[in-house]
């Protein structure tokens, strides 16, 4: 419930923060030319990560002041709409963003409401430069320009504050950091999902190999807490040729309460993730030795069960993989290696296993071809992995998935040989005439 109660308040507050006031319409004195570069301060502000998954990442903005006129905007990418159509167009990967301006303080109470950092950096541009950040501004938040197709490692609401930096920078925010980053996309990710570990694998199952190539720290910026982190460190050459640092001051308006930190390194649940596939492939052979010996009516309905169950968890996911690969935008799940362990073919083990927990052989042996396939597929993609271009770092799914295939194969053809034919849903023999008397 305070989970429920904080997305809804977050809900509620972009919903406000988007409707904030009518003069939102009027353009700020920055935006027609009144305001004085020595007048103004450009600050970019961080909000720590919050309770939701959308939230896990963090967010961040950037505040406009005018002193003399005192007046000020906060400027967030981060807009989306949430009418009916808002699920289909994330599905097919066609989700708009756009930028709107609000009170700073108003957002600043926001998310210190929803136990969340928030963290300001007053940029050391020029006067020049101020006045041109301004005007960028205000011109990216008018109707005609303020939407954008989110892609959430290259085009975000914080990526489009480090291209705005740089283009007052004249580039040279970019050029500091082509470097090489000090981790993938898909580490970063998995650093940030950390605090729900059920989302966490099933993203890492569902993205492929685009967000494991070597990146620069200029692409590692699509985080809001590695765009701080660069502008704090980023020295900028100033009209006089001498460098100078980009972050004038900080200040740290509030530090949320009690909320865990992100790991500075992706957890290593891989050596877990094995055992609980060795488990349950070798539960599976545990269940078909014991219905064998016994010829009991548990072992089959456990084994079924199971089946039923590993069907709905996996093949689903598998399942809209392959939908997404070729029916959405969403290029990070395209041809994904993940499909040789588990696809819409997994699916069809959850109606065979109901089947086989109410005593169907023909179901059972369904089953056995089932993982047969899938173990196939899944050794297959193994073997593949010593090709270069199937490099896609997921071994934590295939030592998760593969011995829980080939268990589910090694059971059931352990059960079509050792298991006694279910009399289920038969009709009794009669039984033998009694013997007539006189």
């Amino acid at each position: 419930m305070p989970r429920l109660a904080s997305l809804l308040t977050c809900l509620l507050g972009l919903l406000l923060l988007a409707a904030t006031p009518a003069h939102a319409q009027e353009p700020p004195p920055w935006g027609t030319g009144e305001s004085q570069g020595e007048d103004l301060s450009i600050y970019l502000a961080t909000f720590g990560p919050g309770d939701d998954v959308a939230s896990w990442w963090g967010h961040g903005s950037l505040v406009v002041e005018d002193r003399r006129l005192q007046h000020s905007r906060l400027y967030n990418y981060g807009m989306f709409s949430f009418d009916e159509r808002m699920l289909a167009r994330y599905a097919m990967g066609r989700l708009e963003f756009w930028v709107d301006d609000a009170s700073p303080q108003g957002t600043f109470r926001l998310y210190r409401a929803l136990n969340r950092d928030v963290r300001l950096q007053e940029l050391n541009l020029t006067p020049a430069q101020k006045v041109e950040m301004g005007r960028l501004l205000a011109e990216n938040v008018r109707p005609e320009n303020r939407n954008y197709l989110y892609q959430h490692y290259d085009d975000n609401c914080v990526t489009r504050l480090r291209d705005g930096i740089d283009k007052v920078l004249g580039g040279q925010f970019r050029q500091a950091m082509s470097v090489p980053g000090q981790m993938t996309l898909r580490e970063h990710t998995r650093r940030y999902t950390d605090v729900g570990p059920a989302m966490s694998l099933l993203l890492d199952f569902l993205m492929n190999d685009e967000i494991d190539r070597p990146v620069t720290r200029w692409q590692e910026a699509f985080l809001p807490d590695e765009l701080e982190r660069q502008v704090a460190e980023l020295q900028v050459v100033g009209e006089d040729g001498q460098k100078r640092p980009l972050v004038a001051k900080s200040l740290n308006v509030y530090e949320a309460q009690g909320r865990p930190k992100t790991p500075a390194t992706p957890p290593n649940y891989g050596p877990v993730l094995a055992l609980l596939g060795v488990a349950l492939g070798g539960g599976a052979l545990a269940l078909a030795i014991w219905g064998g010996r016994t010829g009991g009516r548990a072992p089959r309905i456990l084994l079924g069960l199971q089946n039923a169950v590993v069907g709905l968890v996996f093949g689903v996911p598998g399942l809209a993989l392959l939908v997404m690969w070729l029916g959405t935008e969403h290029t990070v799940t395209w041809r994904n290696e993940n499909l040789f362990l588990a696809n819409p073919l997994t699916l069809l083990a959850l109606p065979l296993g109901v089947q086989v927990m109410f005593g169907s052989t023909k179901a059972r042996e369904w089953l056995l071809r089932l993982w047969v396939v899938l173990a196939g597929l899944g050794v297959l993609g193994l073997l593949l992995k010593a090709l270069p271009m199937f490099d896609q770092d997921n071994w934590r799914l295939i030592v998760l998935l593969l011995p829980l295939s080939l268990g589910m194969a090694g059971a059931l053809w352990i059960a079509r040989r050792a298991w006694a034919p279910s009399t289920a849903g038969r009709t009794p023999e009669p039984l033998a005439p009694s013997l007539k008397t006189s």
